[in-house]
This record gives structure tokens, sequence and C-alpha cells, in this order.
């Protein structure tokens, strides 16, 4: 019965124990809410305005551009190949050299042209001479005929008259007709002699022109290549290429855009359209160049239209076969509003942005957008330019929240939630 009764006493113990400690604890956690309670509220600031970053939405021209990868092309490329063959003496540049039009790149063995043209201007005298002689021939018969053709006059009075005998006349104007045959022959050789000698004059010329195909000068403004031929090489005429000159000031950029852009490029007037090309280096600096050609087609399998644009390239930033980025600007956007990319949001039913009222509270609108242009974009509708629009905090809006415009702000909201969540948490302690 003893043993009964202890067992009783001890478990009554424990009972009130226990309802101590949850009495405790429930007390500890009721502290812990209520510190939370108010940590919440610091964290809000008991209904306070809402700290966000705020902007004016501005008006400005806006350009439209369409980017693209372009390929960077010399304006003109030569190779230069012999128009005569010999054996090539000197190269009078080095590879990578700039050089001028006109400038002496290659000299050839000129002593079988040299020969070749003096032994041409030896049978242009020839010719000359045989000319020369042909005339004077045919003024000797001429002179001739003339006196037959007298005589043979006179011997047919004579003969009228009964004076000399009709075999003598005869004779006379048979006479007068053959050195009238003679100046006829001698007409045709003089212009057989003529065209003899305007044929060696052609000669003459063609050696002469050999003669100067021996020194091989630039075409062309531009920057030298590989050399494929060295000096003491033999080189045929019109088949060994020397090396290629490639001008690179001005120098080309070649791209593609999309076909529906076509319409907008080729009905342009005006100056021609801007283009602007950056290579794709480190530090790269953009160039400034206009459009210069726009393909008589559209590639069917890509849906885009070849151009290519022109840029004077006097720092020599574009290289030819060289990458770039091409900005091509169709248009100038006037006096369009604008705002910075981070202001607009996108939801449900689309786009928006949180414009303040001037009571400090927000509105949601929703906005249509247009072109971006680096951070800012184009807002077509919704937003006229002068309202103020929230940039940061948009996750802590709803419509008709009151708003603090400031960085400032912010910072200070979180640490007074901490200090809340830290009051809570202590007096929960302190209870228990």
């Amino acid at each position: 019965m003893a043993g009964t009764t202890r067992l009783l006493v001890c478990a009554v113990l424990v009972t009130a124990t226990a309802g101590c400690n949850s009495g405790t604890s429930a007390a500890g956690a009721g502290g812990g809410r209520g510190g939370g309670g108010r940590g919440r509220g610091g964290r809000g600031d008991a209904g306070g305005p809402v700290p966000v970053v705020t902007t004016v939405a501005s008006q400005k021209d806006v350009p439209i551009d369409l980017a693209a990868i372009g390929n960077v092309e010399a304006y003109s490329t030569v190779s230069v190949r012999s128009q005569v063959t010999g054996q090539l003496l000197d190269v009078r540049f080095h590879e990578g050299d700039f050089v001028k039009k006109g400038e002496l790149l290659f000299s050839l063995d000129p002593r079988p042209f040299q020969a070749q043209l003096e032994q041409a201007e030896a049978n242009l005298k020839r010719d000359e001479a045989l000319l020369a002689q042909a005339e004077a021939q045919l003024g000797r018969d001429a002179a001739n005929a003339e006196f037959n053709q007298l005589t043979a006059e006179r011997q047919a009075s004579l003969v009228a008259r009964g004076i000399v005998s009709k075999d003598q006349a005869d004779q006379s104007r048979a006479q007068a007709d053959a050195t009238a045959a003679a100046v006829k022959a001698d007409r045709a050789a003089i212009e057989s002699a003529r065209a003899q000698l305007n044929a060696q004059k052609a000669a003459v010329e063609s050696a002469r022109v050999a003669l100067g195909y021996t020194t091989i000068r630039s075409p062309l403004d531009g920057r030298t290549g590989n050399l494929m031929v060295k000096a003491g090489n033999l080189v045929t005429a019109n088949t060994t290429e020397l090396m290629t000159i490639a001008q690179i000031q001005p120098v080309y950029v070649t791209f593609a855009v999309p076909a529906v852009n076509l319409t907008s490029i080729k009905d342009r007037r005006g100056p021609p359209m801007e283009v602007t090309a950056v290579p794709q280096e480190a530090g790269a600096e953009p160039v400034t160049g206009r459009l210069a050609f726009v393909d008589n087609l559209v590639d069917v399998a890509t849906d885009t239209i070849k151009l290519k644009a022109a840029f004077d390239n006097a720092n020599h930033h574009l290289w030819p076969g060289q990458f770039a980025r091409v900005t091509l600007r169709i248009a100038t956007m006037p006096q369009a509003t604008v705002v910075p990319s981070q202001a607009i949001q996108t939801g449900q039913d689309g786009q928006y942005v949180f414009v303040v009222k001037p009571d400090s509270t927000v509105e949601q609108r929703p906005v249509t957008t247009g072109q971006r242009v680096n951070d800012e974009m184009v807002v077509q509708k919704g937003l006229q330019a002068g309202e103020t629009i929230v940039t940061e905090g948009q996750l802590r809006l709803e419509a008709g929240t009151r708003v603090q415009s400031g960085r400032g702000g912010e910072g200070g909201g979180r640490g007074r939630g901490g200090q809340g969540r830290g009051q809570g948490r202590g007096q929960g302690q302190r209870q228990s």
C-alpha cells in the first residue's frame, strides 16, 4: 500500500513538471511570434512607403538600326603577272609593303627585247628608203610618160600632113602607152611600200611595248601580298603570278539583312544610308561608312538581301577577310518616348511599367515597346514623356502601393526589419 502511494505521488509530480515546462515553452513561443510580428512590421515600416528607384520618361530622336555580321573585302584586288616571257632580275619592294600607283615593282631582263626593238627600227628605216625610191621612180616614169604622150601627138599630126610615115607615129604611140603603164605600176609600188612602212612602224611600236613590259609597275595604290617568284627565276607571259595587290583604302564590307527590310532600303531617298562597322577584336573602334550596293536578288535559302558598304578606312582599322559587326541605320524615329530597359516588366498580360502618380502611389500600366537602343527601350503606346516610372524595386509593388523614391530608403527598410526580428527573438527568450 505504501509503495502504491509513493508511485501516485511521483506521477503527480511528473505531470506538474510537464505542465510547467509546456507553459514556459508556449510563453516563449508566443513571445517569439510576437517578436516576429514586430520584425515583419519593421521590414514593412509598419505599412509605410516602399523604397524604390525612379526616373522620368524622356523624349528624343531614336535611330532605327539593323545589326549584322559582315566580311571586309578589298576595294580592288589585282593579280600581278608578266606580259612577256623573260628572266626576273630585280624585286623593288618587300612583301607586305604599301605601294603607290605607278611605283616600280619588278624588272625583267630587257636585252632580248631591246635587240628586237633595234631590229624593228632598222627595218623601218629600210622601208622608208624603199618608199622614197618608189616615189622617185614614179616621178621619172611620169615625166617620160608625159614626154612620150606629147611625141605621139606630134607624130600623129605629122602623119596627117604626110611628113612622117604611119609606122613612126604608131611606134611613138606604143612607147607613150608603155610609159603610162609604168607610171601606174610605180603608183602601185608606192602604195605597197607605204603599207609595208606602216606595218614596220607597228612592229617598232610592238617591240617598244614589249621592252616596256620588262619593268612592271603597280596598277593601283594598295598593299602587296606574298611574293610568289624570287629574283632569278624565269617567268612566263600571262601565266606566272608574281603577287597580288589589295586596295584597302577605301574598303568594302559585305553583309546581309532580312529581306523584310528591302523596301525601306531600296526606296530610300536622299544621301546614302549610314553604316557603322566594328572589327571583332578587343578594343576595336567603330568606323563609319555609307551604303554603296544593294544586290539585285534575294537569297531564297536565307531570305536575306546582300548589301555592301564603302569605308574610307583612312586608319586601316578594317582589313580584307576580317569579320566585323555592322550596324545599318535605316531611319530615325523623331521625338520618341524612351525609358531604361529595366523599367519594362513582363506579366501574363504582356509588358507593363509602374508609373508613380502625384500622390506617391504606383499604377501598373500596360505599354507597347518598340526599338531597343543600348540600355533604353522605345515605348510606342501607354506612356508619355515626363511621367515618373519605377526602375528598381518592382518586386515589392502592386497597384496602389505607396512608394518612396531613393536608393537609401531601401537599405533603411531592411535594417528596420532586421531589428524587429531581433527584438522578437530576444523577448521570447526572456519570457522563457
